[in-house]
This record gives structure tokens, C-alpha cells and sequence, in this order.
């Protein structure tokens, strides 16, 4: 874990070295929804800091437990990501991106039962999509992405499916430009 920190701190300090004369900085804040294919949804939140018009870092948590589990008996999972995205196409309001993200992933299955069973993993995935930019401070995105790490259950997770879908909806809540 110390790794994926020190590696992730690096590249946002050459991030911020390289990323022009820092125009257009922007704080996005908002919802996140996510369905993973065949298996869960899990809602949560996400924050977005864009360096530049093409350049950003953010995080995110979801759970099962505001989607799936809700209310029911699915499996209660925890989701910490930490991302690093480039836009497409910066000066149009449909822009394409690429994200990588990492994080950790614990899941609750409380019941004794299930203890040997892996309940916590790191997660290292991708995906692609498209962000709406309103003449308004909001933004909407929808992306597919995929799970380099998966499970099993008796090997890593067995909730980690490699295919999933998000939509995030935010809120500009700081821009500066020093154009």
C-alpha cells in the first residue's frame, strides 16, 4: 500500500509540474452510481480537482450498501478509489476520457460462515467515456470500465467482477482560470 502512495503522490507532483501554466482549475464535487455487470449496484460520492483543461486526479467512494444492499440481504461492499484522468477534445462540451483508477475494496459478509472467504482487495481498473459540460456548473459522465484485479472467493473477491458501468453527475465548485 505504501507503494500505490508513494507511486500515486509522484504522479501527481508531475501532474502539476507539467500541466501548462495550471488554466482552467476546477473542483468538481457529486454522486456517483455504478453497476457492476451481472452483480451489484453501488452508489456513493465523488470529487474531481481538474489541473487543466485536459489533466485530473480524484476520488471516489461507493457501496452496495445505497444500492444492492439496500434494504436487502446482498453482500455490503465498500469501494476507495483514487483516479488520474485525461480529456479529449478539452474546449467541447462532449468530451471523451481515459481514467486509471486504484484503490481498496472490503466487503462485510457477516456471517461467521464466510470468514475464510477473501473479504478485501486492492483494485487497479480503467474506463472510458464521455462527459457533458452544461452551460451551467454541472457536468454529467458515463463511462464502462474494467477490473484488472478480480475473484473467485476462495481466490480474491468473489464480488469483484471485471465489467462495470458508472454515470456521475457534479458540481463545479471552485474554478479559477489565469488565462
Amino acid at each position: 500500500m505504501k507503494k500505490i502512495s508513494f507511486g500515486l503522490t509522484l504522479f501527481v507532483i508531475v501532474l502539476v509540474n507539467f500541466s501548462g501554466n495550471a488554466q482552467n482549475l476546477s473542483w468538481d464535487v457529486g454522486l456517483r452510481f455504478q453497476k457492476t455487470q451481472d452483480l451489484y449496484y453501488e452508489n456513493g460520492v465523488t470529487t474531481q480537482f481538474n489541473l487543466n483543461d485536459r489533466w485530473a486526479i480524484g476520488g471516489s467512494y461507493y457501496t452496495s450498501r445505497l444500492g444492492s444492499a439496500l434494504g436487502s440481504n446482498a453482500i455490503k461492499q465498500d469501494n476507495f478509489i483514487v483516479s488520474a484522468a485525461y480529456s479529449f477534445r478539452p474546449q467541447k462540451r462532449l468530451r471523451p476520457f481515459i481514467r486509471a483508477n486504484t484503490g481498496y475494496f472490503i466487503a462485510d459478509y457477516e456471517a461467521d460462515i464466510f470468514d475464510d472467504l477473501t473479504s478485501s482487495s486492492v483494485l487497479a481498473s480503467v474506463d472510458v467515456g464521455i462527459v457533458y459540460r452544461f452551460k451551467t456548473p454541472l457536468k454529467i459522465g458515463l463511462s464502462v470500465g474494467y477490473n484488472a484485479v478480480t475473484g473467485s472467493g476462495s481466490e480474491g473477491a468473489g464480488t469483484l467482477y471485471p465489467i462495470f458501468y458508472q454515470t456521475s453527475v457534479t458540481w463545479d465548485i471552485f474554478k479559477a482560470s489565469s488565462k
